[in-house]
């Protein structure tokens, strides 16, 4: 194919984001893992399924970051996962120098490509992915909400008895506990939530949407969420390469919009063949503003830790 996705990270989130990637038949498919054997043997894998899942582009596993020579776009899934008990910021040291050394070879080897990053605390790793890479911050960008917002489109969905195809829905912030569901901009095949589910569930719902990752966490006792979080990835990604112009919540550096600034957050943004073309500044309430500008001034203090 002509084009070519690099997969950082083979374990359950970049395995899978591979998988869903070849599937979508988008690009040619490199995974990068410093376990030897292991992204070789997952790619022979998905190779083999190709022929009855129906697609034909080449999926390879490779120790070396060299192999990424030339990709389009990068989607950066290393990283140590959460435990339970643990918060996203508690990875937050542990993750830096795998994204550093990460940023350092995609600078090298794929010097215009674009980046989506998935390794947690996310925002604080997206914006440190940005300034290691010195790339445009148009062409970094986070899955945070698109996943976010993903999840609570699937617990209103399950509420309601009805298609998740058909929930629309919106989640500003961090991607953590401070992050900010929006009942307001969520509807039902255009129908706005409100009058379809009284407020107090509603707001129980957006509370189990804000802790969706530690609830997935908790069951698996041994790891985190990794199909959402690969759909998600792989949506962005699509959205880029073909140039989709879609509307998704993403972790987008801020330059002012909603009162903030030189930091990446969950907003609105137009994911095209520019990356991110435009950032969408909603008419928040006092209360939906707030929460966000607090959700951001707490990753500002989180990025003084690692030196920024």
């Amino acid at each position: 194919m002509d084009r070519k996705i690099a997969v950082i990270g083979a374990g359950n989130v970049g395995a899978t984001c591979a998988q869903y990637l070849a599937e979508a038949n988008l690009a040619d498919v490199v995974m990068v893992d410093i376990v030897e054997g292991m992204p070789q043997g997952k790619a022979l894998d998905m190779t083999q399924a190709g022929p009855i899942r129906g697609y034909n582009c080449n999926v390879k596993g490779t120790n070396k970051y060299s192999d990424i020579k030339g990709a389009d776009l990068v989607i950066m899934t290393a990283g140590l996962p959460r435990k339970p008990g643990m918060s996203r910021e508690d990875l937050l040291n542990m993750n830096a120098d795998i994204v550093k050394t990460a940023a350092q070879n995609i600078k090298k080897y794929a010097p215009k490509s674009f980046v989506v990053v998935v390794s947690n605390p996310l925002d604080i790793m997206t914006y440190h992915m940005r300034e290691v890479t010195g790339f445009p911050a148009n062409r970094v960008c986070g899955q945070a909400g698109v996943l976010d917002s993903t999840r609570f489109r699937a617990f209103i969905a399950m509420e309601l008895g009805m298609s998740m195809t058909e929930v629309q829905a919106m989640v500003l912030g961090g991607h953590g506990d401070t992050m900010v569901p929006l009942p307001r901009y969520t509807t039902v095949a255009g129908i706005p939530i409100s009058e379809l589910i009284e407020k107090k569930r509603i707001n129980e719902i957006a509370e189990r949407t804000r802790m969706g990752g530690g609830e997935i966490v908790k069951l698996l006792k041994t790891g985190s969420a990794y199909y959402a979080p690969a759909a998600a990835s792989v949506q962005m990604a699509r959205a880029i390469l073909l140039d989709e112009k879609r509307v998704v919540p993403a972790s987008a550096k801020l330059t002012g919009q909603y009162g903030i600034k030189d930091i990446y957050i969950g907003v609105p943004v137009v994911l095209g063949s520019k990356g991110v073309e435009k950032i969408i500044e909603l008419k928040l309430n006092a209360t939906e503003k707030k929460a966000l500008q607090e959700s951001a001034a707490k990753y500002k203090g989180v990025l003084k830790e690692i030196g920024y």
